[in-house]
């Protein structure tokens, strides 16, 4: 669901400058959360194209978040799975149909959150030089966690995408991405839009 800066365009991610690719990222990104809102799995094809872009604007130098980078390269996979999952389920209920986790399973996905999130941000903290590597930990976790969700059409990966859009805003202003942070911030009211629709569609869906 959720990127090369060029150094003459923009003079480094902690310039504060905004280059063209960020602004592409963020527009793929921006057509992809509002096609899943709506359920069409034709958001796969630009989920694809922006975690490409973004894989390499995180690793750069001056950005260094090194857990968002390696993200976007699972992204990368599980949006495939994902495409390949909805268009099944749309095949099958001639509409792509929402549902929810029971307790237990929400229990675990929020310790298993909490719990990559430390193990995650105390080795990148040890092994590499990462800006932030706490906040950054929990935005790829919970994103890899909310992900999943959403390939499997839970409505609960909608309650994980907006705590990761509040912390991601803060990370990405910090980090000189002024265009990422205010994707983030349209991200955050498109999450709430998604939580409220999915609820109402899950209350007619089967699964």
């Amino acid at each position: 669901m959720r990127q090369v800066r060029w150094r003459e365009t923009a003079g480094g991610a902690s310039g504060g400058g905004v280059n063209i690719l960020e602004i592409v990222a963020a527009s793929l990104g921006l057509i992809n959360v509002i096609l899943v809102v709506r359920r069409s799995v034709w958001n796969y094809p630009f989920a694809l194209a922006m975690v490409t872009l973004y894989a390499s604007i995180f690793a750069q130098p001056d950005v260094r978040l090194y857990s968002d980078a390696l993200l976007q390269l699972f992204f990368f996979a599980v949006n495939l799975y994902g495409w390949r999952h909805w268009r099944q389920a749309q095949a099958q209920a001639g509409e792509v149909r929402v549902r929810w986790l029971d307790s237990r399973a929400r229990l675990l996905v929020a310790i298993g959150i909490a719990g990559a999130t430390a193990g995650w941000g105390a080795l990148m903290l040890t092994l590499t030089d990462a800006a932030l590597p706490f906040p950054d930990a929990f935005i790829a976790m919970a994103s890899i966690a909310a992900q999943i969700l959403l390939a499997r059409r839970f409505v609960d990966n909608w309650a994980i995408w907006v705590a990761v859009d509040l912390v991601a805003i803060g990370v990405y202003a910090i980090k000189g991405l002024p265009v990422t942070a205010i994707l983030y911030c349209v991200f955050l009211g498109l999450s709430v839009w998604g939580w409220i629709d999915w609820q109402r569609r899950a209350k007619t869906s089967t699964g």
